[in-house]
């Protein structure tokens, strides 16, 4: 059988990495994989699902594989890149899957050697859940997933790269690194640092008003359960355009706030309207 990448190493087998592995594996496009990480007891839940056939601790034990995904917190990835190029042959490709695009690809286009293509990519799916108990094989499937080619980006790795995600189902757009970055910083790393302000609000505030929420406070806060390790990690990554969008919507909140207090009642509508306008537009995109 021609598998797209034979023998893979997935480094942080979470919802992401184990995902990716259950669905590549069902779809016929990976035989062996070899998965890294710091958990034991994460690395036999993985082996327990089938995600994966071999469990090390040690990132620079992987052995010779065809791909490298690498699936680690946006801060760890290059220090994990770092410690495997001496271990990788020539010919292996190296991806990740992280949220920020920028330092990640400048930092390990200068740590890879030429023989070791990189390709970014960036899966626009996942949860609040984590480990691998929460891989699901159906995760990416209708997905938006980014890659983030450059100039020194190598086009039949790029190929591969691509073919893999849109194998497990996965919509493929190409971005440019720092196009990625101010979009996402609006699109997701600005929603998870409203959800994580309006839960932590709240409970400062009063949390025995948590007993009167509805389904719009747990939907606004869902994401609010995710790893705070991992989004800090993020902000850091994205600071600027983070900031820039932090920055835009306070003064479009702070708009509809002095509407309020001003008892604008049409001032309030049209900012609900241009609110339910966009909604309308998200909805148009699926």
């Amino acid at each position: 059988m021609a598998w797209l990448f034979e023998r893979v190493a997935v480094v942080g087998v979470g919802l992401i990495g184990g995902s990716l592995a259950l669905a590549a594996r069902r779809a016929g496009l990976i035989s062996h994989v070899t998965g890294v990480g710091r958990s034991e007891a994460n690395l036999a839940t993985a082996r327990a699902r089938g995600i994966i056939d071999r469990a090390t601790r040690d990132v620079e034990a992987i052995g010779p594989v065809d791909l490298v995904v690498l699936a680690v917190p946006v801060e760890t990835t290059a220090i994990v890149a770092r410690a495997l190029v001496p271990r990788l042959a020539p010919g292996t490709v190296v991806t990740d899957v992280g949220s920020v695009k920028g330092v990640i690809v400048e930092a390990l286009e200068a740590l890879l050697p030429p023989t070791c293509p990189f390709v970014g990519t960036h899966p626009i799916a996942g949860s609040e859940r984590s480990g691998a108990a929460a891989a699901e094989v159906d995760l990416f499937q209708d997905a938006c997933c980014v890659i983030t080619p450059t100039p020194r980006t190598d086009a039949a790795a790029l190929e591969r790269v691509e073919a893999l995600w849109r194998g497990v189902g996965a919509r493929v757009r190409r971005m440019a690194p720092a196009d990625h970055d101010r979009a996402l910083a609006w699109t997701s790393h600005l929603v998870h640092a409203l959800a994580y302000t309006l839960a932590g609000a709240i409970n400062a505030e009063d949390p025995s008003r948590f007993a009167l929420a509805g389904p719009s406070l747990r939907e606004a806060t869902r994401v609010a359960a995710s790893l705070p390790e991992l989004w800090r990690d993020i902000f850091l990554a994205n600071r600027t355009a983070v900031n820039e969008a932090i920055t835009t919507f306070s003064s479009q909140l702070e708009r509809l706030r002095a509407a309020i207090a001003a008892g604008d009642g049409d001032a309030i509508a049209r900012l609900l309207e241009a609110g339910r306008a966009g909604r309308r537009r998200l909805e148009s995109e699926r």
